[in-house]
């Protein structure tokens, strides 16, 4: 089955809340990987959905697809009521990731960004809201699978830091709000259009130029992007959600080696047979981070979070959006490497990317002229 057609199996909406009219749904994010996917899954449902996007993003495709754009801001609180007005459900994916950022501009992003566009929702009565945290907030290589319960304990780059915050906070303004409110801690999710993270794995490995960090026994914290979307689905609608905070990944993870090899073979390319020692490559990263960079300017070659991501042990439990939505991960990870690889195969990496300005939103919110901010 070629990757775009592809969808949520239809057993997943017998336990979602049933409702007989049509209803306004706002996804922040929605030029990204996941939101470009989870709106599918929403017009397969019939709602009628809004966009919030930047002044300075590309939104041709989205109204091409039927989707109201609305032009605002995140961290621009009088932009946002407009925004809100006569929605029911949000789901909040705006995030600012990936960019060589300081921590200023991210938590400007992740933690106030987030806390606006949730207050602004309380004002206009927004029914339901999906907070988009993620699986960093713990901290990385655990070496074991980690529960709800556990301790948000981020590791000190910008993403991780700001993420627990913003986790912190909704979990602090959903105490007092009549907005039902759901906190998901998704994987690092990977899928067709995805080049943060599958494009580069791919052309890693095409090139003959991949790496495996230790060993290559650790698990990677990967899941494919419709199981995310999944996740995203019964927290916005199913009536156990609401109130709660749920891990949405795949508990079935690859090895660093497996998932590596499984790229090299999917994409015709060669499996990784180069080792380099993790504590090295660690400990050089923050060196890199804490000297180089700001000697250069640039984001160093290896960062902290990458070392610990691909070289430390990271697993996390879903059994509680199993036991109380019903979530189960439905695409083996090497299932989705190959749909992911029909995309890159085709010349994905090489093709526009969705909107003109997506790879650069989340750089707007922080540029201190004002120009633009990420939604």
């Amino acid at each position: 089955m070629s990757f775009y057609m592809r969808r949520l199996p239809t057993m997943m909406v017998l336990d979602l809340e049933d409702h007989k009219f049509l209803m306004k749904v706002l996804i922040t994010g929605a030029t990204g990987l996941l939101g470009s996917h989870l709106i599918k899954e929403l017009q397969q449902r019939g709602e009628d959905i809004r966009a919030l996007v930047l002044p300075v993003e590309n939104a041709d495709k989205l109204l091409e697809q039927g989707v109201e754009v609305v032009r605002g801001d995140i961290t621009d609180a009088s932009t946002l009521k407009p925004t809100v007005q006569d929605v029911e459900i949000i789901f909040h994916l705006a995030g600012m990731m990936g960019v060589w950022r300081p921590l200023s501009d991210y938590r400007l992003v992740n933690v106030k960004g987030s806390e606006n566009l949730y207050k602004a929702a309380q004002v206009v009565g927004v029914r339901r809201f999906v907070h988009t945290s993620s699986h960093t907030v713990y901290g990385l290589g655990h070496g074991r699978f980690l529960t709800e319960k556990d301790p948000l304990r981020p590791d000190p780059d910008p993403y991780s830091i700001t993420k627990a915050e913003g986790d912190r906070l909704i979990r602090r303004l959903m105490l007092n709000s009549s907005v039902e409110t759901v906190i998901l801690r998704p994987g690092t999710f990977f899928g067709p259009y995805d080049r943060l993270h599958f494009g580069r794995m791919a052309q890693k490995v095409k090139d003959g130029k991949g790496v495996i960090i230790g060993r290559g026994d650790n698990a990677l914290p990967f899941c494919y992007v419709t199981d995310v979307v999944q996740g995203f689905m019964l927290a916005g609608y199913h009536n156990n959600a609401p109130g709660n905070v749920y891990n949405i990944t795949n508990d079935r993870p690859l090895t660093q080696q497996e998932m590596f090899d499984a790229i090299a073979d999917a994409v015709d390319g060669k499996r990784p047979t180069l080792h380099l020692p993790y504590l090295p490559i660690y400990y050089g990263s923050i060196v890199a981070e804490k000297v180089v960079a700001h000697v250069t300017r640039t984001k160093p070659i290896v960062t902290q979070l990458g070392a610990m991501m691909f070289g430390s042990d990271n697993r996390h439990s879903v059994e509680k959006a199993r036991r109380e939505l019903g979530y189960e991960p439905k695409v083996d990870l090497r299932e989705g490497i190959k749909l992911a690889a029909e995309w890159f195969n085709a010349g994905g990496v090489d093709q526009p990317a969705v909107t003109q300005a997506s790879q650069y939103a989340s750089l707007a919110g922080a540029m201190s002229d004002r120009k633009g901010s990420a939604t």
